[in-house]
């Protein structure tokens, strides 16, 4: 069981959620919605045990998995494999581990004392299933996507999204009763996806989750918590309807129509009391009225109902690029492994002016490789990769490796203006006011952000360069409905070059994309619509 009693939450010192109160018992599948900013992942930060309340308290009953919306996997760099990883999920690691070292004891002195120590360890951990339990692990890692050359690598070469399925594994293989869980289907192709429905369909444990993927929340939710925070200035409250979220969606509708028709009819009744006062109130015989009527005034302000006020709609626009030489990128021969076999090898392509290039390839293929390659993050084992004449190159990472998460939004997009350009903080605020990062939110740190606000804060960092070549991974992703139009209206009308890795097929088709490269083969094609339905297996 997972419950929350007058929860509040503040974020930077400003209050964000006040008195949530909910529960979350076995069986249920609860949806946790609302807009992009409006403190979802701050509140489920504090239920997942990462965050203080500022008041109230939460209250877990039984084995409690958690998934942050960025986890990070602690040791990424001690050699330890993903079937490791996902195995410590129930301890069985530990056990593998130290019956390891008594079979190595046993060996350098096989003495019948450690014989017997090693003798009765293996048969404890066979008994206990622990040998089955890694076959299991190895199912719930092959329905993840992680495939068996990777989920007995280490860890340290796996991309970001890998990194992510192999704790989302460990977190489900845990068997635990409570699952909260942040963006479940981020960096899941669409058999991973389908694997990870059918999992929260058949689980029995309480679930709580945050998704902006429409399909998951209809198909494995059966509860909806809205979290009504429409301006950043506001505090929110949470909101409860029952059934799947199309039928949230009707519901909500239904609820801000009476909303706004009850402000209405209230704010119409107030000003009519308040003209009767204004114009009565001076003369003695009708005072006592007027004096009434301004108790009946004052009664109706302390009930009165706030009209739902719409949802800001982002308008976003790239600034025009400087015209680049007729050839953007030239790439030759490039090849990448990290100490075992390669992730892909001679990889060649050219990019034209304003050309758009889909980079393609299933997961573990080297896409996120080949794009790091080519923004200098990393470099390539062979292969050249220059850019053309007057070419200037934006970067944005899938995982938001380039944002400082102790600074300042205002101070991480200050530090990617270029050397002689002069922005004001007056337009590198409007910059961050175009995706809806306004206000208070600009002074705080970039670690406090939700997925989708980090997301946005990336996106505005490279327009205050004067770029005309984007590598763009995973743009879309945390993003709500209405943030991603306008993302991809945005970068439609942008006469620049892209060069674009992502699972979004609809989103790859208003791009129109007009190049392909298949990873890791290094095939390139021309763009078709044929390709999208390997963008969304991708």
């Amino acid at each position: 069981m997972l419950q929350a009693k007058g929860l509040s939450v503040e974020v930077g010192g400003r209050l964000v959620v006040e008195s949530a109160e909910f529960t979350v018992m076995p069986r249920d599948k609860v949806g946790l919605v609302g807009r992009n900013g409006a403190g979802k992942t701050s509140l489920v930060r504090v239920l997942g045990g990462e965050a203080e309340a500022a008041a109230g308290h939460v209250v877990r009953k039984g084995g409690f998995g958690y998934l942050p919306q960025d986890p990070r996997i602690a040791g990424v760099l001690d050699g330890r494999t993903a079937v490791a990883h996902i195995l410590s999920g129930r301890g069985i690691d530990a056990e593998l581990e130290r019956i390891e070292k008594l079979r190595i004891a046993m060996e350098e002195r096989p003495d019948e004392r450690n014989v017997a120590r090693y003798s009765r360890a293996e048969e404890l951990f066979r008994t206990n299933g622990g040998y089955a339990a890694e076959s299991e692990a190895r199912a719930m890692a092959a329905g993840l996507g992680i495939g068996q050359d990777r989920v007995d690598g280490s860890i340290a070469v796996l991309s970001g999204g890998e990194r992510r399925r192999v704790e989302l594994a460990r977190i489900l293989f845990a068997g635990s009763d409570v699952l909260c869980l942040d963006e479940p289907t981020n960096h899941l192709d669409i058999d991973a996806k389908d694997w990870l429905m059918g999992f929260l369909r058949q689980y029995r444990g309480a679930l709580l989750v945050i998704s902006h993927d429409l399909e998951l929340l209809d198909e494995a939710i059966t509860r909806v918590l809205h979290l009504d925070r429409a301006q950043e200035d506001a505090v929110g409250h949470l909101v409860e309807y029952r059934g799947t979220y199309t039928q949230y969606l009707a519901a909500r509708a239904a609820d801000e129509e009476r909303l706004t028709k009850m402000a209405a009819r209230q704010a119409k009744e107030i000003a009519r009391m308040q003209r009767f006062v204004d114009r009565f109130g001076a003369k003695a015989s009708k005072a006592s009225l007027a004096h009434s009527m301004e108790k009946r005034i004052d009664r109706l302000e302390a009930d009165k109902v706030d009209a739902p006020r719409a949802g800001k709609v982002l308008r976003v626009r790239f600034p025009a690029p400087p015209t680049p030489g007729r050839t953007v990128i030239d790439v030759a021969g490039l090849a990448k492994s990290y100490g075992g076999p390669p992730v892909f090898q001679d990889v060649s392509f050219d990019l034209g002016r304003g050309e758009r290039l889909l980079v393609l390839g299933l997961n573990g293929a080297g896409k996120t490789s080949l794009l790091r390659i080519l923004a200098g993050e990393t470099r390539a084992d062979r292969g050249t990769h220059e850019l053309g004449h007057h070419v200037a190159l934006g970067y944005y990472a899938q995982e938001h490796d380039n944002l400082r998460v102790e600074e300042s939004l205002l101070d991480n997009i200050r530090r990617e203006v270029p050397l002689g350009v002069a922005l004001t903080e007056t337009e590198l605020r409007a910059l961050l006011g175009m995706f809806g990062l306004s206000g208070p939110k600009v002074f705080q740190e970039a670690g406090t952000l939700s997925g989708g606000e980090k997301t946005k804060l990336a996106l505005a960092m490279l327009m205050v360069g004067r770029n005309n070549l984007l590598l763009l991974d995973e743009p879309t992703n945390n993003l709500d409905p209405g943030s991603r139009q306008a993302v991809a209206d945005a970068l439609v009308q942008w006469p620049g070059a892209i060069i674009l890795v992502s699972h979004d097929t609809e989103f790859v088709e208003q791009l129109a994309p007009t190049k392909v490269l298949l990873m890791p083969d290094g095939e390139v094609d021309f763009f078709g619509k044929g390709w999208l339905d390997l963008v969304a297996l991708a």
